[in-house]
């Protein structure tokens, strides 16, 4: 690892964005920090502390590959496919994905 120097929550919130054009605030980086999914962070005393190529690595991981439509990736929420396969596997359906949302099909 080469010498790095540490940034705190701000500084690692500008370097996303003016680095990989990441936008994500301090506070979405400290409730990453609670909830999970996040750049790796270290802590000196109660301060949060992020070395840039954590940052890299992490706003890396974000990415996707290269597309020249939105259709070259389906997302697999929005295929009706995986909707009925599911159905058919025995899954559950919710109130919301029944016809007319109340269960009896009318």
């Amino acid at each position: 690892m080469r010498n790095q120097r540490f940034l705190r929550r701000k500084a690692a919130s500008q370097y996303l964005d003016e680095t990989w054009g990441v936008i994500r605030t301090p506070s979405t980086l400290a409730k990453y920090a609670v909830i999970g999914g996040g750049p790796v962070f270290r802590r000196d005393s109660r301060f949060p502390l992020y070395l840039p190529d954590d940052l890299d690595a992490w706003a890396a991981s974000r990415l996707s590959a290269p597309m020249r439509s939105t259709s070259d990736q389906v997302s697999p929420k929005n295929s009706a496919a995986d909707c009925c396969q599911q159905t058919e596997l025995g899954g559950e359906r919710t109130q919301a994905e029944l016809p007319h949302g109340n269960g009896n099909g009318k």
